[in-house]
């Protein structure tokens, strides 16, 4: 069951997906967005996989499984956590005798419980890194749409306002699909946090002007050197942030950091349909003759980033070394 988050605020309508194709058109199409709440998505999407194949033959189902696996891999490229929670249910899957459904049902849900237990770690841990009375900008939406439960930059964001240390959060639009607008402000209405919207192109003025204590954002990818992949205008948003001297917080799981990518030059970024940005929904307000470029996502250097929180701890001004350490300690 997914929330269609395409149609929010306006509608909160439900989708069933019972097979796995219809769970990767899901991640596929945005009815769930949010690298966590994808990697979610697509263990559960196994399950149903793995029920359906043993059903059909209880022999060879684990070697059948592979080809839905491989479907649900290439709904979205640049969300490690999509290819984090595969691999997991792969090697769970590997040392199944029998039928697979209640241990890997179990499987999915201890993914799901711990991402929701990380989150709510995370957000203690980067409240602790904000002054009192402060306001803050988030970018995109990492809320609990976009995860298990409570949110990764959100959960920060929440911990920080039930502390009162958070007066104002200031959430970007986030063009094209405007996650900022219709979900991030619908979450924190929901939690009675003060919430304003702006465009992007509004943020170096509010930069100079309101002096925001942070920017704190989630991320899709964290390499290994510390560079990170988010929503296109993360990138943007950091770049001004060192100009006014404004704190830069990346906030994700373990499960987003890809100690296999070692820069952010590497991470594959998605593009998608140039109609995105030509118009919404069936409506065009482009010229026929425009075209688009449609980058989903940006890679914010790691020298722009003045702290990472995982649930594992916070590293502050990350790099591969600290990213190296945090990994073999842990």
């Amino acid at each position: 069951m997914l929330l269609d988050q395409r149609l929010l605020p306006q509608q909160e309508v439900y989708i069933e997906c019972h097979d796995v194709q219809a769970t990767a058109d899901a991640i596929h199409n945005m009815v769930v967005r949010g690298a966590p709440a994808i990697g979610i998505t697509a263990a559960y999407g196994t399950v149903m996989a793995a029920t359906q194949r043993f059903a059909s033959d209880p022999q060879n189902w684990q070697k059948a499984i592979e080809e839905d696996l491989q479907i649900l891999a290439q709904a979205r490229p640049t969300a490690v956590n999509l290819f984090w929670a595969i691999e997991r249910m792969r090697a769970f899957i590997a040392n199944i005798n029998g039928d697979p459904s209640v241990s890997l049902l179990d499987e999915a849900q201890r993914i799901h419980a711990e991402d929701i237990a990380a989150n709510l770690h995370m957000g203690e841990l980067g409240a602790s890194l904000l002054p009192a009375h402060c306001s803050v900008i988030t970018h995109c939406n990492t809320g609990s749409l976009a995860t298990g439960g409570y949110g990764t930059a959100l959960g920060v964001i929440r911990t920080g306002f039930q502390q009162n240390k958070i007066q104002q959060v200031f959430a970007d639009e986030t063009r094209p699909w405007f996650q900022g607008a219709r979900l991030t402000a619908w979450e924190l209405i929901q939690d009675h946090i003060p919430v304003k919207l702006m465009a992007e192109g509004a943020a170096a003025s509010l930069m100079r002007q309101e002096k925001p204590a942070w920017v704190i954002v989630g991320a899709d990818r964290v390499a290994a050197n510390g560079d990170a992949a988010n929503k296109i205008g993360t990138y943007s948003l950091a770049v001004l942030a060192r100009q006014h001297g404004v704190k830069f917080m990346v906030v994700a799981p373990w499960s987003t950091v890809d100690m296999h990518t070692q820069c952010g030059a590497d991470i594959p970024i998605e593009f998608r349909d140039e109609q995105e940005v030509l118009g919404w929904g069936q409506e065009r307000f482009a010229p026929e003759q425009a075209r688009a470029w449609n980058p989903v996502f940006d890679v914010t250097p790691a020298e722009l980033i003045d702290a990472l929180v995982t649930e594992r701890g916070i590293i502050l001004q990350p790099d591969s070394d600290k990213l190296l350490a945090m990994a073999q300690n842990s």
